[in-house]
């Protein structure tokens, strides 16, 4: 057999890149498969195209009207964005269990949601006519009680009883998956009806008017109707973790009045409220500004990576270079999920991608389920945390506080290394202690023949390259995307026209869910800035502050934590964001460091108990019990939770001060993670370590993880202490062995 074939059987990560059909998707079938396909491309293509200003004039000359011209309005921009969204996920995502068979179809619903289609398509004709008027010239205000009866009656009214009838009667409606469903076409129409009817009304002076009696009540309503269609959505993609919470929020809009302390707001009227609700003050705020940029452009780049097969490739170079170490697939599953998590932007998606191949491999050298569970959801969530993408984290990060993007992703790498050190050292001492050995030489592939493809890292190179030469992020997205192309080529997995076609909708439909979560958080975002509970939020930390700067600190990572939970990074780092961080910044923090203490917990809230996504997503992988999964992968990070204080506590870790300090804090912070490994998981030195070295290793990793000079000696007073102990109970234990071996021979 020729080292060729031998090389391919060692593939094992073929199929990493393979898309993953949620349980909830349907799975389309002839027409409607190349419908659906087609549409997820042409969005996906509409973004790259808008992005880089590219049009079918500008390529080609000719000049139609009738398509759009980029760079769009930015308003103009986010409302499609969300819109294309909320179509393709209402044509993909079911809202319940699909049928076995044509028989479990509930036909007679479907009858009832088609008399539905008739208001939705008569609010869609009656806001086109809307534009026609407009751009007729007719005078548009809110003042006017004709144009107030005709948006009430003609559009909101219909508009409202399909979209609340179609959301209602979907989740009674059952269809089998290769079919479109009645009620879900119904709210696609819906969808389009508010985005046809923002534009116009968006595209006058309207938008002045947002928050004062002159605003159309059509503004509203439709922002009712909009923030109803995205919070299904959102349900049917993400679960319903960030939809309750959504909802206590807009709850506590309409109730803040009647409550005390710093949660009463002043009374807002309904309509004031939601036509403000859908501008840049919330649903098109920051956080869609960056799902409509940043990161949909990386959820191309990695969907072009995955139907180029690139994935396979960094899965099969960590199994090469990890694979051989104790408990070896453990550790392939830190590299390749931090790499791979690093790109999709979500900790429990990752860990469906890459745990499939992983975490059976790791009970298959002798991790328990549930460790090999915790593993993969702690490398997938750390992955969120690697420069220089970040999950997209470090560009909401540059949207919200306005620090250059270079400047965040370098003060990533020192947090970024402690934690994937401490996991690599967590996942080592686990693997010694229960004695494992690593994959044979012939379970791995080939690393001779994977160093003659390294040129497939060449697209990461690009962009990290590009990002550091000062192009623009998106810039350095697209030559990043086009290099994928081109090294596909040198492959076996070209990339022709079929297969960038297939990127395109491979990237479409990975983007529904992170569109409907950043819009859905644009929701939270919205209240929290028209209540200014935010700043009365601020206020209670800096009373906190006035006792203990510590306490304020913990009580700000808790709240990070329990707005994180259930939510995907994104989300979960833009509402801590908004409630969390101006407080830290008024306790004289600076913007960076306070930025980044709420997006690690944000980002560790996945594995954080009681509601842990990560977690739960690979104990449904590894079969174990989802809160014990969550309980281990939050022990596995426990280093990850003392980082962020450090950041207080020692600013070079964020790369803020000399040279000699960076190095200095970054070499004791890794002895420290170190130590707080083996104490946590009783190891030290080739041997296990007793509860009092723990204790011991414990304290000095805190000491010579908190950076300063004394704090490191008496770290290192700790670490002679520990390994004085450590010396003792093994010539303890040897003496006692002695001992019971010459009993044993006297009695025999």
């Amino acid at each position: 057999m020729s080292q060729t074939t031998l090389d391919e059987e060692r593939n094992i990560a073929a199929g990493v890149d393979d898309e993953v059909v949620e349980g909830n998707r349907r799975v389309f079938e002839g027409w409607r498969f190349t419908t659906v396909a087609v549409a997820a491309g042409l969005y996906a293509a509409f973004h790259m195209a808008a992005l880089t200003g590219l049009s079918i004039s500008s390529m080609t000359g000719i000049d139609l009207p009738f398509l759009p011209t980029f760079p769009m309005e930015t308003w103009n921009f986010r409302i499609v964005h969300v819109a294309g969204a909320l179509i393709l996920g209402f044509l993909f995502y079911a809202p319940n269990a699909f049928p076995e068979n044509e028989r479990g179809e509930t036909r007679l619903i479907g009858i009832l949601a088609l008399a539905l289609g008739i208001p939705a398509v008569l609010s869609l004709i009656v806001a086109i006519w809307f534009a026609l008027m407009i751009n007729s010239g007719v005078q548009w205000t809110g003042m006017d009680p004709t144009i107030k009866f005709r948006e009430t009656w003609l559009y909101g009214a219909p508009l409202w009883l399909a979209t609340f009838g179609g959301i209602g009667l979907s989740w009674w409606h059952r269809r089998v998956r290769s079919g479109f469903a009645i009620p879900d076409l119904v709210l696609s129409v819906c969808a389009v009806s508010v985005a046809v009817y923002l534009i116009t009304i968006y595209g006058t002076l309207m938008r002045n008017s947002t928050g004062t009696p002159f605003a159309p009540i059509g503004i509203s309503m439709a922002a009712v109707a909009g923030s109803a269609l995205i919070l299904e959505m959102t349900r049917r993609v993400a679960g319903l973790a960030l939809v309750v919470i959504s909802a206590f929020f807009l709850v506590y809009v309409f109730t803040g009045q009647f409550l005390p302390g710093f949660l009463n707001s002043p009374p807002i009227e309904w309509g004031r409220f939601f036509s403000q609700l859908y501008t840049d003050a919330g649903i098109l705020g920051p956080t869609t500004a960056v799902s409509s940029t940043y990161i949909i452009l990386f959820i191309i780049f990695a969907a072009f990576l995955q139907a180029s097969k690139v994935g396979d490739y960094f899965v099969n170079f960590a199994f090469s270079l990890a694979g051989r170490a104790r408990g070896g697939p453990a550790k392939v599953a830190i590299f390749a999920s931090g790499l791979m998590g690093m790109i999709n932007g979500t900790s429990a998606g990752n860990v469906v991608a890459t745990g499939s191949l992983t975490i059976p491999l790791m009970k298959q050298v002798g991790y328990k389920k549930k460790t090999a569970g915790a593993i993969e959801a702690a490398a997938s969530t750390g992955g969120q945390i690697v420069p220089p993408i970040m999950g997209a984290g470090a560009f909401i990060m540059a949207e919200i506080t306005g620090i250059p993007y270079t400047e965040i992703a370098i003060a990533a790498i020192i947090p970024a290394v402690l934690y994937f050190v401490s996991v690599y050292f967590m996942v080592d001492f686990e693997a010694a202690k229960l004695g494992m050995e690593g994959m044979s030489e012939d379970e791995i592939p080939s690393t001779r023949a994977l160093m003659k493809k390294i040129f497939l890292f060449i697209p990461i190179v690009i962009l990290i390259v590009a990002l550091f030469m000062g192009y623009s992020v998106i810039r350095a997205g697209v030559y990043a995307t086009l290099a994928a192309v081109a090294v596909s080529w040198l492959t076996a997995h070209r990339m022709g026209p079929r297969k960038i076609g297939k990127a395109f909708e491979m990237g479409g439909v990975m983007s529904i869910q992170i569109i409907a979560v950043c819009a859905c958080a644009g929701i939270i975002v919205g209240v929290i800035s028209l209540t200014g509970v935010g700043a009365r939020f601020s206020s209670v930390l800096l009373d906190l502050a006035s006792t203990s700067q510590l306490l304020a600190l913990f009580f700000a990572m808790c709240i990070s934590i329990l707005l994180g939970m259930g939510m995907p990074t994104t989300a979960a780092y833009a509402v801590a964001a908004s409630v969390v961080a101006p407080g830290l910044v008024q306790l004289g923090i600076q913007p960076l460091t306070a930025h980044f203490f709420v997006f690690y917990f944000a980002v560790l809230s996945a594995i954080t108990p009681p509601v842990a996504l990560a977690s739960y997503a690979a104990a449904g992988i590894s079969g174990s019990n989802a809160m014990e999964t969550s309980v281990a992968s939050f022990k596995i990070g426990i280093a990850a939770f003392i980082v962020p204080f450090m950041f207080f506590y020692n600013a070079a870790i964020l790369m803020d001060g000399t040279w000699v300090e960076i190095i200095r804090a970054g070499i004791t912070s890794i002895i420290g993670v170190y130590l707080l490994s083996g104490g946590v998981q009783g190891w030290f030195i080739l041997g296990r370590a007793g509860y009092v070295t723990r204790v011991l290793l414990v304290l000095a990793a805190l000491s010579l993880i908190e950076g300063g000079v004394l704090s490191d000696l008496l770290g290192l007073v700790f670490v002679a202490a520990a390994y004085a102990m450590h010396r003792f109970r093994d010539a303890e234990i040897t003496a006692t062995e002695l001992l019971r071996g010459r009993d044993k021979a006297r009695t025999s």
